[in-house]
């Protein structure tokens, strides 16, 4: 059992359960299709009049792998975000709750998703495995 990891919804429930064997993994994966996720986005200082946004194009983490892949970074609430975004200036402020299936959606395909980095519960799906999901 992961003691310094405790679920805080549904879905840390099922990712934890699936990490430590409880459920298969594809119970997981249909958990998180049908689940909400948080998905940092930059959000430049400056670029709003009082709290309407002036950008339309909203930039989603993502970093690069040592294979050259890139990860949109998405956690499994807001507040799993904190800690890691403050190595990404102007990632700190903005996000936005979505449901993971509408990401798949949104992003298309040629990108992984690392959910929650740097937790002790979390996942990197690989674009190929990204792919699969989306239909692809």
């Amino acid at each position: 059992m992961n003691e310094s990891f405790e679920p805080r919804n549904d879905l840390e429930k099922s990712l934890l359960d699936a990490q430590e064997g409880r459920i298969p993994g594809e119970q997981f994966m249909q958990s998180l299709l049908e689940s909400q996720v948080y998905m940092p986005i930059y959000e430049q200082q400056g670029d709003a009049i009082g709290n309407i946004q002036l950008d339309n194009k909203a930039k989603p983490l993502s970093i690069k792998d040592e294979s050259g892949d890139e990860f949109l970074i998405l956690f499994t609430s807001p507040e799993r975000a904190g800690e890691f975004v403050k190595d990404y200036p102007g990632y700190g402020d903005g996000g936005l709750l979505a449901e993971f299936s509408w990401i798949m959606e949104k992003m298309g395909v040629g990108f992984g998703i690392s959910l929650n980095p740097n937790w002790p519960v979390g996942i990197d799906l690989e674009p190929e495995v990204i792919k699969q999901l989306s239909g692809g």
